[in-house]
C-alpha cells in the first residue's frame, strides 16, 4: 500500500488532499485496485511476464482496510478525477489520517504489508520515544537564558520550542482536551513547521505543553528557543523534574538556584550571629532563611505575613547576619510610615543592639545627614522621601526596604515613583496586606521590590489583571500565582502561630429606627438618582467623584446622621451640590438619633462590666468625637488615637498601663504598627468595605504575645448599604486569595452592577 499527497482539482489551486494508493504485488509486478483484468501481462527487464490474480486474497486485502475504516475516496467527495477513482482515505475528521498511521498502518504492516510513504504526503506522521534532550544558554550574568528542546528521531533532531508555543497560541487551545486524551491512553498530535507530525503519548505531551506553556506566558520565543528571565528560574526547575528522563545541559546554576526557590532543594539555614538577643519561632527562622537566600542569589521579595507574626524582628534578623558577615558596606535604609518610626528604633536596639541606627525625622534631620556613611540601618518615612530623595537618591544602599509596603500600591503616586528611583542592591517589601483591592497594587509592590518579574504595567493589564479580574479566568490566576510563588511569602495566624487563644468573630445588625431611618432612605434616594444621572451623562468610570460621596453619605447616615450635618462644613464650600444633597432630607440630621451609638454605649458597660479592654475603631474622627462625649456622660476612662494625637506614646501607653479601659482608634492613625495585646475586645463601628483594613485593625489586638481569647464584634446597620457590602467583601478577600491558593477563584472588580446593589432599595 503506498500513501502520499495527490493533488486534483482545477489550477491554480488544486484540493490539498492525503490519499492512500493500495496496489497487489506479484513478484515485480505491481497491480493498482482497479485493474479489473484477471490476467496482466507486463514487460520487466525485457521479459513478458504474465499475473494471474489471486481474486480471493485481494478481496481479503480489501476487506481488511474496509475493516478498518478505509473508505475510496468517490464516497467522500462528489467530483473525483477518473485518476483518483479507486483512491482511498479513512473515515472520520481532519485527524483521521494521523489516526489511521498511528493505529492502523503498523498493524498491517505487522501483518506481512508493505507501507511506503511518499516525501511529499501531508502530514507524515513520526513517531517519537523518549530521547529529549533540553540546553540552557546562560546570558551575561544570567540575567537572561535561552531554552532549547529537542527530540531525537531516526537520528533526526527536531526542535519542539516552536511548534509547542504555535500550538498554544492557536486560536481555541484547550490544555484540558490533552488532559482527557492523557487520562484515555490516547495518542496526540503535534504539527511540525515542515508539515510533518509528531505523535506522543498525550499523557507525555500534556506534561511538556503545561510547563512550556507556563514558561512562555509573557515571554518570547524564536528559532527554536525560548528566552526567559531569572526569574522563570523555579519555573524551568519545575520542569526539568516533570522531565526525569531528559537529558540536560546548561545551565547549572539557574536550575540549582530554581530548585531552592521552588523549595524542590531546599533553602539553606540562616545562622544568626550570637549578639542576635530575639528567640525566632520556627518560621520566623525559615523567613530569615528565604530572606536571605533571595539576598544570596540576587532576588528582591515581599514578606507578606499576616499581621502580628514578627516580620519586623525577621527583617532586623538579615540586618543582624549582613553586618556580622560583613555584606554591609554601607547602611541599609528602612521606609516605614511615621508611626512606626519608633517602634522600628526599639526593636532595634532591644534585639541587634550592634547595628548603628540613624533615624531621620524631624525638622533637625538634615543635621544627621553627616553621619548616613557611619551608620548601618537608616529610618525614615513616606512622607519624607520627596523631601529628602536628593540625599536618599545619592548613594546606592546595599538593602532597600519597604514596611507597610501597601503604601506603594499605586503605582502613579510621586512617592512610588521616587522609591523606585533609588538605588539598592538588594530590595525588600514587608507587608500584610500585598493586595488590597485590585492586581495593580501587586504589580506596583513588584516593580519595587523584583523588576521585570511580571513585565511592565501595560502588559501585565492585557495578560493578567484583564483575564483575571474582568473574566475570572481562573486558570491564568493559577499562573500567576505561580509565577509570584517563590518571591512572595505569606504564613497566615491559622497556620503558624497555633499557640494564639482562639478569635470569635460577632456579627451584630442593628435596625435603624424612626427618624434615624428616614434620613437614610432620603439620602437614599437623591444620591441613587444623583449617581444614575451622573453614569448616564458621564459614563460609570468618570462619575468616581460623585459614586465615593454617594457611598460616604450613606455610611455616615449608617454611624450617626450628625455626621452628614459636620461634613457640610467648611469643607464643602467649593462643594455646593454637596451641601444641597446633604440638606435634603426632611428630617433634620442633628435631631435623629444614633441606634448604632446607642448599641454602642450599652455594649461597652456591659464589657466592661466582664473586665474586658476594649478597642473602638472607626474611619471618621468625627464619629470618635461623638463616641468620647457618651463615654464622658458615663465617666469612662478612655485613650484616643487619630492622626491629631501628638503624643501617640503617651496615648498607647495610657492603656496599656490599665489607665483607661476602652481606648479609641481612627482605622487611619491605628490600623498598622500598633501591638496592643492588652486589649481582648474589638468593635468595629463602621465595618469599612475592605477586609484587609479590617484585618489590620483586629490585628492590633490578635497577635503574636497575645494569650487571651479576643473578640471582634462588628456593628452593622441592618437594611442598609453595610449589610450590602458584605457581598464586595467577600470578592475582594476572593481575589486576595488567589494569589496564594493556586486553585483559588479569582473574582471580579467592582462593577456598575455592584453599584446598583449598594444604592437600590432592595435587601
Amino acid at each position: 500500500m503506498q500513501y502520499g499527497y495527490y493533488g486534483y482539482g482545477t489550477p491554480p489551486a488544486p484540493e490539498r488532499v492525503g490519499l492512500g494508493r493500495l496496489s497487489f504485488r506479484y513478484g515485480y509486478v505491481n497491480i493498482l485496485l482497479g485493474d479489473a483484468a484477471p490476467v496482466v501481462t507486463r514487460l520487466t527487464d525485457g521479459r513478458l511476464i504474465e499475473v494471474h490474480r489471486d481474486a480471493e486474497a485481494e478481496r481479503r486485502a480489501i476487506a481488511s482496510l474496509l475493516a478498518n475504516d478505509f473508505v475510496p475516496l468517490s464516497e467522500r467527495r462528489s467530483r473525483v478525477p477518473a485518476t483518483h477513482a479507486h483512491d482511498l482515505v479513512p473515515e472520520g475528521d481532519e485527524l483521521a489520517w494521523l489516526d489511521a498511521q498511528f493505529h492502523i498502518l503498523p498493524q498491517l504492516r505487522a501483518d506481512g504489508w508493505e507501507i511506503e510513504v511518499s516525501d511529499n504526503f501531508p502530514g507524515r506522521l513520526l513517531c517519537v520515544g523518549d530521547s529529549f534532550e533540553a540546553e540552557v544558554h546562560e546570558g551575561s550574568g544570567i540575567d537572561w537564558l535561552e531554552l532549547h528542546l529537542g527530540i531525537i528521531v531516526d537520528g533526526e533532531r527536531i526542535d519542539l520550542i516552536d511548534p509547542i508555543v504555535t500550538m498554544i497560541a492557536a486560536p481555541g487551545f484547550d490544555l484540558e482536551l490533552l488532559e482527557t486524551a492523557a487520562e484515555d491512553d490516547e495518542a496526540s498530535y503535534l504539527p511540525l513547521n515542515d508539515g510533518r507530525v509528531l505523535a506522543f503519548s498525550a499523557a507525555r505531551l500534556k506534561t511538556i505543553v503545561a510547563a512550556i506553556r507556563d514558561l512562555a506566558f509573557g515571554n518570547g520565543s524564536r528559532e527554536g528557543r525560548l528566552r526567559l528571565s531569572r526569574a522563570d528560574a523555579a519555573g524551568l526547575a519545575a520542569f526539568e523534574a516533570a522531565m526525569p528522563d531528559t537529558i540536560w545541559r546548561g545551565g547549572e546554576r539557574v536550575r540549582e538556584m530554581g530548585r531552592r526557590l521552588g523549595a524542590a532543594g531546599g533553602i539553606p539555614s540562616a545562622v544568626l550571629p550570637p549578639n542576635f538577643r530575639a528567640t525566632l519561632r520556627p518560621y520566623q527562622h525559615e523567613g530569615v532563611s528565604w530572606l536571605a537566600f533571595l539576598r544570596d542569589v540576587g532576588f528582591g521579595g515581599v514578606l507578606a505575613d499576616d499581621m502580628g507574626l514578627g516580620k519586623t524582628v525577621q527583617a532586623l534578623a538579615l540586618l543582624a547576619i549582613d553586618k556580622a558577615q560583613g555584606r554591609l558596606d554601607g547602611p541599609a535604609l528602612v521606609v516605614a510610615p511615621t508611626s512606626l518610626m519608633a517602634n522600628w528604633r526599639r526593636e532595634a536596639e532591644r534585639f541587634a543592639p550592634d547595628l548603628r541606627v540613624l533615624t531621620l525625622h524631624g525638622h533637625d534631620r538634615a543635621d544627621r545627614f553627616g553621619a548616613i556613611p557611619d551608620s548601618d540601618l537608616v529610618l525614615t518615612t513616606y512622607p519624607l522621601i520627596a523631601r529628602d530623595h536628593a540625599v536618599l537618591a545619592a548613594r546606592t544602599w546595599p538593602l532597600l526596604l519597604l514596611d507597610e509596603a501597601q503604601t506603594i500600591k499605586n503605582p502613579d503616586a510621586a512617592t512610588t515613583k521616587l522609591l523606585l528611583g533609588i538605588e539598592a542592591h538588594h530590595r525588600i517589601c514587608l507587608t500584610g496586606t500585598p493586595l488590597e483591592n485590585n492586581l495593580n497594587e501587586l504589580w506596583s509592590l513588584f516593580a519595587f521590590a523584583c523588576p521585570g518579574l511580571l513585565g511592565d504595567r501595560q502588559s501585565f493589564a492585557k495578560l493578567w489583571r484583564g483575564p483575571i479580574e474582568k473574566q475570572g479566568d481562573r486558570e491564568r490566576s493559577r499562573l500567576l500565582a505561580r509565577r509570584v510563588k517563590p518571591f512572595l511569602l505569606r504564613r497566615t495566624k491559622t497556620e503558624v502561630a497555633r499557640e494564639l487563644p482562639p478569635k470569635t468573630e460577632i456579627v451584630e445588625r442593628i435596625d435603624l429606627q424612626g427618624s434615624q431611618r428616614d434620613v437614610y432612605e432620603g439620602i437614599r434616594l437623591s444620591m441613587h438618582a444623583r449617581v444614575s444621572a451622573a453614569i448616564a451623562e458621564r459614563g460609570f468610570a468618570r462619575s468616581r467623584i460623585i459614586i465615593l460621596d454617594a457611598l460616604l453619605k450613606l455610611r455616615q447616615a449608617c454611624c450617626d446622621p450628625r455626621l452628614l450635618k459636620q461634613s457640610t462644613g467648611s469643607e464643602d464650600k467649593a462643594h455646593p451640590t454637596r451641601r444641597t444633597m446633604a440638606r435634603k432630607p426632611t428630617i433634620r440630621s442633628s435631631d435623629a438619633g444614633s441606634a448604632k451609638l446607642d448599641r454602642l454605649e450599652e455594649m461597652v458597660v456591659e464589657l466592661l462590666a466582664e473586665g474586658r479592654r476594649i478597642l473602638v475603631f472607626s474611619q471618621f474622627t468625627s464619629m470618635l468625637r461623638l463616641i468620647q462625649e457618651r463615654l464622658t456622660t458615663r465617666a469612662i476612662a478612655y485613650a484616643l488615637l487619630t492622626g491629631a494625637t501628638r503624643d501617640r506614646e503617651g496615648a498607647i501607653r495610657q492603656f496599656e498601663d490599665g489607665d483607661a479601659s476602652v481606648f479609641l482608634v481612627s482605622l487611619k492613625a491605628g490600623g498598622t504598627g500598633l501591638n496592643l495585646i492588652a486589649a481582648d475586645t474589638v468593635i468595629l463601628y463602621d465595618p469599612w468595605w475592605n477586609p484587609a483594613v479590617e484585618d489590620q485593625a483586629v490585628d492590633r489586638a490578635y497577635r503574636i504575645g497575645q494569650t487571651k481569647p479576643v473578640f471582634v464584634h462588628k456593628l452593622v446597620a441592618s437594611g442598609t448599604i453595610e449589610e450590602k457590602m458584605e457581598i464586595l467583601k467577600e470578592r475582594k478577600s476572593a481575589l486576595a486569595q488567589s494569589l496564594f491558593d493556586p486553585d483559588g477563584s479569582p473574582t471580579l472588580a467592582m462593577t456598575q452592577a455592584d453599584l446598583e446593589l449598594l444604592l437600590s432599595a432592595d435587601y
